[in-house]
């Protein structure tokens, strides 16, 4: 609005009028005088309505959570009345008009407290109430802040932002798609994108060579543990590099995040430790082992690469629902072995002693991160393709255009993506990552604010060419 004070600037008008807008964050009628606490982005502030102000009627009337524009004069307080560990706390508002620009009904929670002890399912269905409070506006504020942080360091070192499609094809990757009718090709389907891997390896192909992108990846997955069928991910991909190119660039990102953002944090080793995969299962019995030599100090960091992946494992004991054969892949079938293991893959020997160029990144006994350098000519891609079962038919149908592109000039290449949520849920020293998405859903998948997935009208069902199953009766 015309002339507005941010409450954070107040300390810069002191014995000046000014106006500021707002919600009313809590007030106390002492009966001759009406204290306040409004807030804004920036804070919050104390105002008080005196006797015999012009805003006395209207002040009265004020409830939590009103909307409001505040016209009044900052004065400083009295020595005795400041509050030195509160932002303007030696500041308050002396009121001299207000607008009410929105009532609002009692919220159905305290927002003015911690809400962690609310139940989770009421936060998620008043969601835009929940960010008011506190700790949720400073997660929002501080994932944003990150993130741009994150833009300016890649940007800087010389990485491309790109923004890849999300509507592609259903390919076997490990997970199921979610999957969009087309309405106009009856019978076929777009697909989600669980990640944006083939087209930042395309991208390599088109001579980008270094590639960033604040990615949201889709997984149609069972609900299990902490996580969402929408996440984001903080994906790259850089051509003519080794794994400790990439390894290097993203431990000096991270570093720099800790250090600027959260200073009260301390990481407990730099350079961060590198295990092989077969010693962090001996010892720690694990692949994201936490390695905090004090695990009670949440402000204590502890990160780790986790390298020498197998590249293949049994069939027998994974979920992978695309499986053909008697091998599937342990990460993503782009990935390439090892350089002295790519004999063995060509000539398909050996495969359960085939290591990969693949490489974790761990935190506090969590995995934010995993990559590889991956297989950049369509000879070593077949090869994965056929040790894990596949005719040459249903891999040209699946994965012709990525055997195509490697086929018409594609340099080395590898990167990394990072789980951002996960991260950010380390960082702020939350319990789950739904704590620092802005609209998550519950662990079964579900928007109760939205009330979704939800049924569609029996007109988009036969524009789309949809006939839906009923359920058998009981």
């Amino acid at each position: 609005m015309k002339d507005r004070i941010l409450i954070g600037d107040l300390n810069k008008h002191i014995d000046q009028e000014v106006t500021i807008c707002g919600w009313t964050d809590t007030r106390r009628d002492q009966g001759k005088m009406v204290f306040f606490e409004f807030r804004d982005r920036t804070g919050k502030v104390q105002g008080v309505t005196l006797p015999n102000s012009p805003a006395m009627e209207v002040a009265k009337t004020l409830r939590s959570e009103w909307v409001v524009a505040v016209t009044g004069k900052v004065n400083k307080r009295p020595e005795r009345n400041i509050q030195a560990d509160k932002v303007n706390g030696d500041i308050e508002l002396e009121v001299l008009g207000v607008e009410v620009l929105n009532e609002a009904e009692t919220p159905v929670f305290d927002i003015t407290a911690d809400t962690k002890d609310v139940g989770e399912d009421v936060r998620l269905k008043y969601k835009y109430l929940d960010m008011r409070s506190a700790r949720v506006q400073n997660n929002i504020r501080m994932r944003a802040k990150v993130a741009k942080h994150i833009r300016d360091f890649l940007t800087n070192e010389g990485f491309i932002e790109v923004e890849t499609p999300l509507l592609t094809k259903s390919t076997p990757e490990g997970a199921r798609d979610f999957v969009v009718p087309a309405r106009l090709y009856p019978g076929n389907f777009y697909a989600l994108p669980q990640s944006p891997q083939q087209y930042k390896q395309l991208l390599m192909t088109g001579g980008i060579e270094r590639y960033f992108q604040v990615a949201k990846c889709l997984r149609d997955e069972d609900s299990r543990g902490d996580r969402q069928p929408e996440f984001t991910q903080i994906d790259m991909e850089m051509s003519f590099v080794e794994q400790g190119d990439i390894m290097d660039v993203n431990e000096r990102a991270l570093i720099d995040i800790v250090e600027k953002f959260y200073p009260e944090k301390k990481i407990q080793e730099k350079p961060f430790p590198r295990i092989t995969y077969k010693e962090a299962m001996e010892k720690y019995g694990n692949d994201r082992p936490d390695l905090r030599t004090d695990k009670n100090d949440p402000n204590l960091l502890a990160f780790c690469w986790i390298i020498d992946f197998p590249f293949f494992e049994a069939t027998a004991k994974s979920d992978n629902p695309d499986t053909m054969g008697e091998w599937t892949f342990t990460h993503n079938p782009f990935s390439a072995p090892k350089p002295e293991h790519m004999g063995m893959l060509m000539n398909k020997e050996s495969i359960e002693e085939i290591l990969t160029t693949q490489y974790d990144i761990a935190l506090n006994g969590y995995e934010i991160g995993g990559g590889s350098i991956r297989n950049h000519k369509p000879e070593a891609l077949k090869k994965v393709f056929e040790i894990m079962g596949y005719d040459m038919e249903t891999v040209e149908r699946n994965f012709g255009h990525m055997l195509k592109a490697f086929s018409l000039g594609t340099p080395p290449h590898g990167g990394i993506a990072w789980g951002f949520d996960r991260l950010m849920m380390l960082l702020q020293n939350e319990p789950n990552i739904r704590e620092v998405i802005p609209f998550p859903k519950t662990g079964e998948g579900k928007d109760p604010m939205m009330d979704s997935p939800a049924p569609i009208a029996q007109k988009q069902l036969d524009e789309l060419s949809i006939l839906l199953k009923k359920k058998a009766e009981k």
